[in-house]
């Protein structure tokens, strides 16, 4: 059974809550991997993510759930980490989005996370699916983003976002919006949200990294 403390501190740091607003900046870092893998016939069948999480949270996560006090985590003490991990992040896709030609696709929940220590760095990696058939066909978006602006992971290369077996018809870009650019073409829109949903909003996506491939539309 977990200890309040370890159920704490994950709570409060990857998952905090529907109460969190759009004033929230960023507690965690970390740099994220994504792998995008696609079959011969151009559906994307697995999303591969690895995220490498900074200092000072890595370790907060080991000082929690070292147990026997040996500084370091034991591979029943890591699975406990990728379990709590699991669990908190359900509510938020897993920080995942997905959208073809502007609409979210669905993701199934990951199986599992596997968590891991390279140095001073806690390493969290899973791998998910779509939940329905996605094809390469128009425009297709990959990103990783925490709605709640508390984790700030993002893609510190270009090459940190691969896609396997890319159809030779797709152009591939990686996108780093400007804020200030997202928030003046958004303008009213926000405006309108803010009034209407406050505290309700996914003002994050807007600044996302994201991997977008453009494909010919089939027939």
């Amino acid at each position: 059974m977990l200890r309040l403390t370890q159920i704490l501190v994950l709570a409060l740091t990857l998952a905090i809550g529907a109460s969190a607003s759009a004033k929230a900046h960023p507690h965690i870092w970390a740099e994220a991997r994504l792998e995008v893998g696609v079959s011969a016939d151009r559906e994307v069948k697995w999303l591969r993510h690895v995220w490498r999480f900074d200092e000072l949270f890595s370790s907060t996560v080991l000082f929690e759930f070292d147990t026997d006090r040996d500084l370091k985590l034991s591979a029943a003490e890591l699975e406990e980490v990728a379990s709590v991990i699991h669990e908190s992040l359900a509510e938020f896709d897993y920080f995942q989005m997905v959208n073809r030609e502007g609409i979210r696709v669905s993701m199934e929940a990951p199986e599992r996370m596997i968590a891991n220590f390279d140095g001073d760095h806690l390493i969290v990696a899973f791998e998910s699916h779509p939940s329905e058939t996605l094809r390469l066909d128009g425009k297709v978006d990959f990103g990783v983003y925490d709605p709640t602006f508390f984790t700030a992971i993002d893609f510190y290369e270009d090459d940190l976002m691969i896609v396997a077996g890319m159809p030779d018809d797709c152009s591939r870009e990686v996108i780093r919006p400007d804020p200030m650019e997202a928030l003046q073409q958004n303008q009213d829109t926000l405006t309108e949200a803010f009034f209407n949903e406050p505290g309700g909003v996914d003002y994050s996506s807007l600044f996302a990294t994201r991997l977008q491939l453009n494909c010919q539309a089939s027939g």
